[in-house]
């Protein structure tokens, strides 16, 4: 058995103007455009690792909040893979007779399926047991209930090295493996991710769509490595719906303090 760390980076739609309009698309509100990957056997040893950029398509402009978060450039994203090409390379990365999918947090694994079932690809290539390294850190780390760490209070916590940023794919899968090594043990178990398996275009004619707030706190969390408060997640939801009315935008063009 082997456990797959892995770890994404998104780019989201953005409105600064009608000139820089990047809608919201709400059958894949993330976009994938970077995945890292460890793979440890089941002695927890490293025997492989993947990184990949993929080239965005759903949101063509990076966002300037994913851009300063990650470091990752317009250029290199425009000379990565297709979303197509990367989950190819995933799936060769993970073939083996059993994987468990090792995550800190669910929100990488729900926006793993979201961006396959998007490109209607083949969702059953990816397996659905895994770990919540992030839960399980929380608990030997005695947080309080209710309370998930984040992933660099936890390695500092348990005193590894730190050689390289975060927010990077690779790098945070490096660590979420290396975390999961101090906290092992036999008490760990696995989880079933369940996704819905129908056709997108099926869905698409059955659901109405309303944006996740739930896991779009989760996603704010996982960038800011903290838990927000209760004002905050009132903040990100007020901020969201009052960002929908384009009152707010304001034209670039026009005005030359916003061009730098």
């Amino acid at each position: 058995m082997n456990y797959i760390v892995f770890d994404l980076e998104f780019n989201q739609g953005y409105n600064f103007s009608k000139e820089t309009k990047n809608t919201i698309n709400p059958k894949c509100p993330f976009e994938i455009i970077q995945i890292g990957a460890v793979k440890l056997n089941n002695n927890l040893e490293t025997i492989g690792t993947l990184d990949i950029l993929v080239k965005p398509q759903i949101y063509p402009a990076l966002n300037p909040f994913v851009k300063e978060l990650t470091g990752i450039t317009m250029d290199e994203l425009d000379k990565g893979k297709s979303l197509k090409e990367m989950y190819e390379n995933f799936s060769k990365f993970i073939e083996a007779d059993k994987n468990v999918l090792c995550v800190w947090g669910v929100a990488d694994i729900k926006e793993l399926f979201r961006n396959i079932e998007y490109y209607e690809l083949d969702a059953t290539i990816v397996p659905t047991e895994f770990i919540n390294i992030q839960s399980y850190a929380s608990n030997a780390l005695n947080c309080k209930k209710g309370i998930n760490i984040g992933l660099s209070n936890a390695t500092e916590l348990l005193e590894v090295p730190i050689e390289n940023k975060f927010h990077n794919a690779l790098n945070d899968a490096y660590y979420t493996a290396e975390v999961f090594k101090k906290i092992y043990n036999a008490d760990i178990k696995t989880s079933i991710y369940n996704h819905d398996k129908r056709p997108l275009l099926e869905r698409s004619k059955t659901q109405n769509y309303k944006i996740d707030f739930h896991n779009l706190t989760k996603q704010f969390e996982k960038m800011f490595e903290r838990e927000m408060t209760v004002d905050e997640k009132s903040i990100i939801k007020l901020a969201y719906i009052m960002g929908k009315t384009n009152q707010f935008q304001i034209n670039i063009v026009s005005d030359p303090k916003l061009k730098k």
